[in-house]
């Protein structure tokens, strides 16, 4: 199997378990906790990050061994970490709104909230449901990108 292959099969792998893990793994608590201030945050962030990465493990272990696809625990290792520190960084929201606000993305960051000046509204005036925020875009788009740089790792090495 080439890298290329390798590859291929540990993002697609990753890229579900990603998903997976963020939304279904992920309780509501460690949601509405893990961009909280100290040290309330900083554990329900990494015990949201414990369980996305133990799926990812999950994902890549039914994978690997069904595909018989040649990975090494060097790679894996190194892979697994890079996605989870960076998935913890971003996780802790004030991380990921300061990047946005160096690429003069704030006004994006902010769509589909109160904070933005276009926020949908109701009839009555009243912030109206919608489907989601730029912040869940930056923060999806954010993860999917260490997602590559963690396949390509586990690929390499």
């Amino acid at each position: 199997m080439t890298n290329v292959a390798v590859f291929a099969a540990v993002f697609v792998t990753l890229y579900v378990a990603h998903s997976v893990g963020d939304h279904w793994v992920q309780t509501s608590e460690q949601a509405i906790e893990k961009g909280s201030p100290g040290w309330r945050g900083r554990l329900a962030d990494a015990r949201h990050v414990l369980g996305l990465t133990v799926t990812k493990l999950v994902a890549l272990t039914l994978v690997v061994t069904v595909l018989d696809v040649p990975v090494t625990a060097v790679g894996l290792a190194a892979g697994l970490t890079v996605d989870a520190v960076s998935h913890w960084w971003a996780d802790r929201r004030t991380t990921l709104f300061r990047l946005a606000k160096l690429c003069r993305k704030t006004e994006f960051y902010n769509l589909g909230t109160a904070a933005h000046e276009h926020a949908p509204v109701t009839v009555k005036g009243t912030v109206a449901a919608h489907l989601g925020t730029g912040a869940y875009a930056l923060d999806q788009s954010f993860h999917h990108a260490f997602l590559l740089v963690a396949a390509l790792l586990i690929a390499a090495l």
